[in-house]
C-alpha cells in the first residue's frame, strides 16, 4: 500500500548566475512498512530530499503526498504540525532538550499537542529500545548511542506515518552503529514502521530492504535486496 509518492520534485536555490538545481524531477514511491535507503555522495541531494519529504522545505516544482496528503497544500502552521503527528525526524545530532528527563524527552511531541502517551505503547518503545532504566535520567548522563536512542523513541512516539533517519549513525561508533541500525530494523518489523534512512555509509545502507541512489539530484539507481547482517568490521 502506498504510503509516500514523489512527483516531479524539483529544488532550485538562488536566482540567475548563481543558481543550483539540488532536485532534478524526483519521482518516488515508498509503501507502508518498507525500510529503504537513500545513498549518495555529498551534494547528491539526499539531504534536501529528506527536508523536504519532512515538510522542512518545500519544493520548487512537484508534488509530495505523505499518507493521503498533499504537503503543498500545507501553510507553515499546519505543516509543523503534520510533521510531529506525522513524520518522525532523526538526525546524526540527538537534538535532546538538555534540561528534560530521557522520559520527558521522548514524550515532548505529544506534550507539544496536549496529549498523554498511550502507556502500553510507551513502554513498548522504551523496552525495545532497552531505556527503561534510564527515564530518569538527564541527557548528559547518556553515552551517545544512549542519547540516539532517545531520539529514536521520541520520533516513534507518535506512531509516525513515516520515519525519516538523516546520517543517524554519523556521530557514533562501530558498536553503537551496529546497536541503532538494529533497533531501526526492529522498529521496521516489530512495530510496522515505515523508514526512509539517509546514509554516507555503504554497510549502513546495506541492512535496507531497498536502497536508491541520488547522483546530481537525480534517482540513478533503486535496488531491492536480501537484508545481510552489518559486519562487525563496518
Amino acid at each position: 500500500m502506498e504510503l509516500l509518492k514523489c512527483e516531479g520534485v524539483r529544488k532550485v536555490y538562488g536566482k540567475g548566475d548563481s543558481q543550483t538545481e539540488a532536485l532534478r524531477g524526483i519521482d518516488l514511491t515508498v509503501c507502508r512498512g518498507e525500510f529503504v535507503a537513500i545513498v549518495g555522495t555529498s551534494g547528491s541531494g539526499k539531504s534536501t530530499l529528506l527536508h523536504i519529504l519532512g515538510g522542512v522545505e518545500r519544493p520548487t516544482d512537484g508534488k509530495v503526498i505523505i499518507d493521503g496528503t498533499d504537503l503543498s497544500g500545507l501553510n507553515q502552521t499546519q505543516a509543523a504540525i503534520f510533521r510531529r503527528r506525522k513524520v518522525g525526524l532523526i538526525y546524526q545530532f540527538y537534538n535532546l532538550i538538555p534540561t528534560l528527563t530521557v522520559e520527558k524527552n521522548i514524550q515532548m511531541p505529544l506534550t507539544l499537542d496536549k496529549k498523554k502517551p498511550n502507556q502500553e505503547y510507551f513502554d513498548q518503545v522504551v523496552r525495545s529500545l532497552g531505556m527503561e532504566e534510564k527515564l530518569s535520567a538527564l541527557p548528559n548522563q547518556l553515552s551517545g548511542g544512549q542519547q540516539q536512542r532517545v531520539a529514536i523513541a521520541r520520533s516513534l512516539i507518535y506512531r509516525p506515518a513515516l520515519l525519516l533517519a538523516d546520517e543517524p549513525t554519523g556521530n557514533l561508533d562501530q558498536k553503537n552503529t551496529r546497536e541503532i541500525i538494529d533497533l531501526l530494523k526492529l522498529s521496521n518489523r516489530s512495530l510496522g514502521q515505515t523508514i526512509l534512512l539517509i546514509t554516507h555509509d555503504e554497510n549502513v545502507a546495506l541492512q535496507a530492504d531497498r536502497v536508491i541512489t541520488l547522483e546530481d539530484g537525480r534517482i540513478i539507481g533503486d535496488e531491492r535486496r536480501e537484508v545481510k547482517t552489518l559486519s562487525a568490521h563496518a
